[in-house]
């Protein structure tokens, strides 16, 4: 397949999944009842960012001409791919850029999350047959020339281990952040509630820290968040808010209630799920140049970083961990 037939057929997939094909619906709940964090809803969030920000023709073919995507690829090379399976078809990025750059790639899913993918491969399969000379679906990643691999802190440990010898990408635990300065509008902070609350907060490009200044008033913001109290319909996510009030009532710190996620004061990044740690700043500038080198920072939100509301919308050059992917694979 030559780099022109490769964008056609992604360009081919993105309208396919963007209709309502009946084999296409019961796979995705089929995905939903394999994975209760998977509901119908999110995987269309996902899908739909997809079709719309990853699979147009136009966007496909200025993303590889600015990386220098050859037509055919010369010398492919076997590449491993270790998916997360954290949100629906988290690893669609990294499928879509090894496919597109003629490289080919065996697969190992994340138990949570391997049922959309191989579906849509089988699709893209139907309509060109070569495609499965470049895709495989496999439980071990044996023999492969180079890695790119997503996990855990842990988890990295062993890819360091096992692929450190071989051209590797290895992404490891990352979270976003929000840096508000108090002249946020109500338009701007129900944005942010998407970017705490989209996927169930699940993403490593999902909000779990807000910086603020001292004397910012928090009750606009808790509003906001109020717009999102459906989540607690989700058995699994009300399970995980009412484990987390019981703790901060235990302890008896103090939190604020934003319907469906409690607001702590809490110097790390990291929070646990249905929660956002705050904290406040003294100077903006500094805050930037402190968190801009921070390994643990994916996105960073707010007037300073980027705009309210797009943390889950990355386009094709949004790279996970600023690493080029494409770059990456053209130097194979």
């Amino acid at each position: 397949m030559n780099l022109q037939q490769r964008i056609e057929i992604l360009v081919q997939l993105g309208k396919y999944i963007q209709g309502n094909d009946e084999a296409w619906e019961a796979v995705k709940h089929r995905a939903f009842v394999r994975n209760e964090w998977f509901t119908i809803e999110n995987t269309n969030k996902a899908v739909e960012n997809i079709a719309r920000y990853f699979l147009q023709k136009d966007l496909l073919e200025a993303w590889t001409k600015e990386n220098n995507v050859p037509e055919i690829c010369a010398n492919p090379k076997i590449v491993g791919l270790v998916a997360a399976g954290n949100i629906p078809l988290v690893v669609f990025h990294d499928f879509l850029s090894i496919f597109i750059s003629g490289h080919k790639q065996r697969i190992k899913l994340s138990s949570k999350d391997d049922v959309l993918l191989p579906f849509l491969i089988q699709k893209m399969t139907e309509w060109n047959p070569e495609v499965a000379e470049f895709v495989e679906i496999s439980e071990m990643l044996k023999n492969c020339e180079a890695y790119i691999a997503t996990g855990s802190n842990n988890s990295g440990r062993y890819f360091d281990y096992y692929f450190g010898k071989f051209p590797n990408i290895i992404r490891r635990n990352r979270t976003s952040i929000a840096i508000l300065d108090g002249s946020e509008t109500e338009e701007e902070l129900l944005a942010l509630t998407s970017d705490i609350h989209d996927y169930f907060g699940l993403g490593c490009r999902n909000v779990t820290k807000i910086y603020t200044p001292k004397e910012y008033d928090f009750v606009p913001l808790v509003n906001a968040l109020k717009s999102y109290e459906q989540l607690l319909d989700n058995v699994k996510y009300k399970n995980n808010f009412d484990y987390q009030l019981a703790i901060l009532l235990l302890n008896k710190k103090f939190y604020m209630n934003g319907g469906a996620l409690l607001l702590e004061e809490n110097p790390t990044l990291f929070a646990p799920l249905s929660v956002v740690h705050y904290e406040f700043y003294e100077n903006e500038q500094s805050l930037l140049d402190e968190l801009s080198t921070n390994e643990d920072v994916q996105i960073i939100v707010g007037h300073a970083g980027k705009a309210f509301g797009i943390s889950q919308k990355p386009s094709l050059s949004d790279y996970a961990d600023g690493v080029n992917t494409l770059a990456f694979l053209n130097a194979l």
